[in-house]
């Protein structure tokens, strides 16, 4: 007796690759929205049950730290310099793509990194001299 396995898959025939690339940033959007809303609901429910219990909920204050900032944007800096070279290499020097893009995104991400660091090392320098 001879099974065709090609016809036992009855997804195939109803489902489309379109319709699948068409639901996934839907259902993901819709997903991460739900997902928002419970955490805030979870959140105010805890600080409503503190409330209640006559205990004084924590306050969020945002904290800025300027050295975040710092780091992030000379990363920043540094892949958009390593993508721009990447491309460079690629186009005029023949390099292959891949290879011109990641290792220039990692070299100068890495150079953002160390600059920040450098750079933090003498601002906390800086602030030590201020307060003695």
């Amino acid at each position: 007796m001879y099974t065709d396995f090609n016809n036992l898959n009855i997804y195939k025939d109803m489902v489309s690759e379109g319709l699948v690339a068409l639901l996934i940033p839907i259902v993901s959007t819709v997903g991460l929205f739900t997902m928002i809303v419970f955490l805030r609901k979870f959140d105010n429910d805890e600080k409503m049950a503190m409330i209640a219990k006559g205990m004084m909920p924590p306050s969020k204050s945002i904290n800025i730290n300027p050295a975040n900032s710092l780091r992030w944007g000379l990363v920043a800096i540094g892949v958009g310099l390593g993508l721009l070279i990447g491309h460079f290499l690629e186009t005029n020097l023949g390099f292959d793509d891949e290879v011109a893009y990641f290792s220039m995104i990692f070299v100068f991400g890495g150079i953002g990194l160390l600059l920040s660091y450098f750079l933090q090392m003498k601002i906390n320098e800086k602030q030590q001299h201020k307060e003695e």
